[in-house]
């Protein structure tokens, strides 16, 4: 399946496949042979017969819209990017339950696209309730005791950490939780110390946004 996997996951060294390379070219390393002229219904049909050729023109074809989709609904290019390989790879293991009749090849893959898309936002919520968690779980800075109102701001301001895109909130998760210096940070995730500080700006300015938003909202239901 070496024409498939080079569709979805990109070209990799020998010894260690990349799942985050982009796909190029589907013609490239020896497919120049492809039929690029095949009608969606002789892609689908093919994707059926198991032809790996037709998974290659599926995702030269399709792979932009899936990527759109997912991208609008994660607001997170990185994930968005996973969902995209899981979803050519779940079409290609899942091709013998596609019907033509039920459906066009695209179509298709947009259903597949939203369960992955419903999965990756189940798994978000996961990992936002377990921020949270391990935020009030966390032993007061002073080594005093906390009262109820500071556990809540605490724990408020873990819950906005969790919804920030992945790399913003991994930049100041290790900031707060790790107590980081942004030089620190940027050795540990071999980012550039100035895309460190970008990201540490903009997730601080999103996260005084939503919780600005929030305290609003309090008090306008408090004065209703």
């Amino acid at each position: 399946m070496n024409a498939a996997r080079t569709a979805v996951l990109g070209p990799a060294p020998a010894h260690e496949p990349t799942a985050s390379s982009h796909p190029a070219d589907p013609r490239r390393d020896g497919e120049a042979d492809l039929p690029l002229g095949l009608s969606d219904a002789e892609i689908g049909q093919g994707l059926v017969r198991g032809d790996e050729r037709c998974l290659v023109l599926a995702h030269h074809r399709w792979a932009r819209l899936v990527h759109t989709l997912a991208s609008r609904a994660l607001g997170d290019p990185r994930e968005a990017e996973d969902v995209t390989q899981q979803v050519f790879l779940a079409a290609w293991r899942g091709r013998a339950g596609y019907r033509p009749e039920r459906g066009s090849v695209p179509a298709w893959l947009v259903g597949i696209t939203r369960r992955k898309i419903a999965d990756a936002l189940a798994a978000r919520t996961r990992r936002l309730d377990l921020v949270a968690a391990a935020g009030a779980a966390l032993p007061p800075s002073d080594g005093t005791g906390e009262g109820p109102d500071h556990v809540l701001d605490r724990i408020v301001v873990t819950r906005e950490l969790a919804r920030l895109p992945r790399v913003q909130r991994d930049v100041l998760a290790l900031a707060f939780f790790g107590d980081l210096t942004q030089t620190q940070i940027a050795h540990r995730t071999g980012l550039p110390l100035g895309t460190v500080k970008s990201h540490a700006r903009r997730g601080l300015q999103r996260m005084r946004r939503s919780l600005a938003v929030a305290e609003a909202s309090t008090g306008r239901a408090a004065t209703a």
